[in-house]
């Protein structure tokens, strides 16, 4: 399990460098970028919030996509805290760690102490690599100049395709992905860079709907057929069903 913690912390962790990479070429200082690691300290919220101003997006609504798609962290926390049970002068910094591969390898466990210390060892190893990596990349990005020269600016969205890549495994998921995808395409031009992407989460709510519709609508023929088929059924059964009033 430590094993495999720790795998997850140096694969995960290491992708902090093209961050620091794509905070730079969005804008972001030395010191703002490295600031976003250490206090936010969720990836996939780091380069929403980037990619919308690299996009010339406003800071309020960059910050606002981005606090939205943090919001998923919340979840997890409220799983996890039935399950680690962390005592309570340690809440702040485990809260601080709830991220999808912490949360991933937590529930994968079987105990809560395997729990416990799978959650430590991802958090901590994430978070010491993704703050050191975010450093070099960030370093790294003065020394190599205009990352649109190397193609890095494409760094951000190819790390956070990465990241959602796994979470589509139900149609509910990949449907919802799509939607997004044709809401953001189509309001793009036609809307300042950040607007789009907050829009495109009135995808879930959408496709949650159809969902639901759909199933109650296969629970409503279902039913309607049950009473008819019982009645038919009932009805063969009978005495004398099928046979004239003398019974022959």
């Amino acid at each position: 399990m430590v094993r495999d913690a720790l795998g997850v912390g140096v694969a995960v962790g290491l992708s902090g460098f093209a961050f620091g990479v794509t905070a730079v070429g969005a804008g972001l200082g030395l010191w703002q970028s490295c600031a976003l690691s250490l206090f936010v300290f969720t990836g996939a919220s780091q380069f929403a919030l980037v990619g919308a101003l690299a996009a010339g997006g406003a800071p309020l609504t960059a910050a606002a996509g981005a606090f939205f798609l943090g919001v998923r962290n919340a979840f997890y926390g409220l799983r996890l805290a039935t399950l680690l049970r962390v005592p309570g002068p340690v809440r702040p910094f485990a809260a601080h760690m709830v991220i999808d591969e912490t949360a991933a390898v937590a529930l994968a466990q079987r105990d809560r102490r395997g729990a416990r210390l799978g959650f430590t060892v991802t958090g901590v190893t994430v978070f010491l690599l993704w703050n050191l990596t975010t450093l070099l990349g960030a370093v790294g990005a003065g020394a190599l100049g205009a990352t649109k020269t190397w193609g890095l600016d494409a760094a951000g969205p190819a790390v956070f395709l990465a990241l959602l890549a796994p979470m589509l495994r139900g149609t509910a998921a990949r449907a919802t992905a799509g939607l997004a995808v044709v809401v953001v395409l189509s309001l793009l031009p036609v809307l300042p860079a950040g607007v789009p992407v907050l829009l495109a989460a009135l995808a879930a709510p959408v496709v949650l709907l159809l969902r639901g519709q759909f199933h109650a609508r296969g629970r409503a023929g279902r039913d309607a057929t049950e009473p008819a088929e019982a009645g038919h059924t009932e009805q063969d059964a009978a005495p004398g069903a099928g046979r004239g009033e003398d019974g022959s």
